[in-house]
């Protein structure tokens, strides 16, 4: 049973990429970037691997989709709070993302989102279980 998971998602300047998201608050692992890609640290588990749009063309035969233009995934982590949300998400606005869609309050979910500067979707929720509506 896999006990890692590596989310590969293509990019158009790996630097910018980068930058980006340390400005969030992420490490990558030096032992998985180079020039044509970037591991980014998630959890002990969870990575993000930023590939350079030619590099991610040689892992596929189809066409590599424009996140700006259509999606593909959604990628949603978990954050310990609901101001931890609003908190990322005003970083992620200051370093050039794009809020796509305004905050979700559902009482024992808060979530908000933002696109990085390639397109893809990053949405982060605060979960409290304990106000989950009984069924």
């Amino acid at each position: 049973m896999a006990t890692k998971i590596f989310v590969n998602l293509p990019v158009s300047n790996l630097n910018r990429s980068k930058t980006f998201f340390e400005g969030l608050g992420f490490t990558f692992n030096p032992q998985f970037t180079d020039e044509n890609a970037a591991c980014m640290v998630i959890s002990d588990a969870i990575y993000a691997m930023f590939l350079t749009r030619p590099y991610f063309g040689t892992f596929t035969q189809k066409q590599i989709c424009d996140a700006h233009e259509n999606t593909e995934v959604l990628i949603a982590l978990d954050a310990g709070s609901r101001d931890e949300v609003q908190q990322i998400i005003a970083k992620a606005k200051e370093l050039g993302a794009t809020i796509y869609k305004e905050p979700a309050d559902h009482g024992w979910m808060y979530q908000h989102s933002f696109a990085d500067p390639d397109g893809h979707q990053w949405e982060f929720a605060y979960m409290d279980e304990s106000q989950f509506p009984a069924s």
